[in-house]
């Protein structure tokens, strides 16, 4: 039996990783989806019965006092509950978008 193991040379160089990309300079854009709805319980309500829905949705809220893109996972009467457990007050949200 023969334990002898070969091992041929690796004749080229190998130079991975010289160039690296970097996207950190590039402005990511927020894409919006209009939510079929005529009031804001509606449009809450849509985006929670849609067939997209699982778990999660990627959402753009215009309250009363700015617009924030947030993750919402649940609500309950009076507030949207977001994936980092903020509640946001559903009477303050002015319109509500798919991200």
């Amino acid at each position: 039996m023969n334990n002898n193991i070969n091992i041929s040379k690796f004749a080229k160089k190998v130079n991975n990783n010289e160039k690296v990309y970097s996207s950190l300079d590039n402005k990511e854009e927020t894409i919006i989806k209009e939510v079929d709805g005529k009031n804001i319980n509606q449009k809450i309500n849509a985006i929670f019965n849609s067939k997209n829905y699982i778990y999660k949705a990627n959402v753009v809220i215009k309250t009363k006092n700015e617009i924030l893109s947030k993750t919402i996972i649940g609500r309950n009467n009076n507030y949207l509950i977001t994936k980092d457990n903020e509640l946001i007050s559903i009477n303050d949200v002015l319109d509500i978008y798919y991200q």
